[in-house]
């Protein structure tokens, strides 16, 4: 009983191993889970919500250049703990890294920046694939592409796999540089 006072978030396996391995208790887990289900210790396990979600639609993949960009956020700390952010845009086509802007916080004001910095070297896309961030969802960003003639395709609420190009670049970005150092400034 006093066990499980001082650790209440300790399930019956917790219990039974600390009683076995450290008090070396010679209790097998049979007489262990009796007494635990007669203590009524027995945690309740939360079921998790299923999300109804319509049939994943195919990732599309672009046929040229400027077709379809990516754009996804990241998140990592600096060694003071403060948090930053970066936004990662991609060409879907060849997976080219066309922008990493780097902040401690990137409103949907400076989402767009970048982007026309892209836009002018590089020239205007046909799409835009992100997530439904608030960032990209946005009447700013909105209003930016109608301008531009630019169509945000937004993918499908858990399905990050439909923005797989970027997610990628993401995974490289983050285990090829971001932890390999402590970072101490931007």
């Amino acid at each position: 009983m006093r066990l499980t006072d001082n650790n209440r978030n300790w399930g019956f396996g917790l219990c039974f191993l600390y009683l076995r391995n450290v008090q070396r208790l010679p209790f097998d887990h049979k007489r262990v889970y009796r007494i635990y289900r007669e203590l009524e210790l027995n945690l309740r396990i939360k079921p998790k919500r299923r999300l109804k979600r319509a049939a994943p639609e195919p990732l599309m993949i672009p046929e040229s250049i400027n077709q379809v960009w990516s754009m996804d956020f990241m998140h990592d700390q600096l060694e003071d703990g403060r948090c930053f952010r970066i936004l990662n845009v991609i060409d879907d086509f060849n997976r080219e890294a066309l922008d990493m802007e780097i902040d401690l916080s990137i409103p949907a004001g400076r989402v767009i920046r970048p982007l026309n910095r892209i836009i002018e070297w590089r020239g205007k896309p046909s799409a835009i694939r992100c997530d439904n961030g608030p960032e990209y969802s946005s009447a700013v960003v909105q209003n930016w592409a109608d301008e531009n003639e630019i169509r945000i395709q937004f993918i499908q609420p858990g399905k990050p796999q439909q923005n797989a190009f970027v997610e990628r670049s993401n995974r490289t970005v983050r285990y090829e540089w971001l932890s390999q150092h402590y970072w101490t400034d931007l």
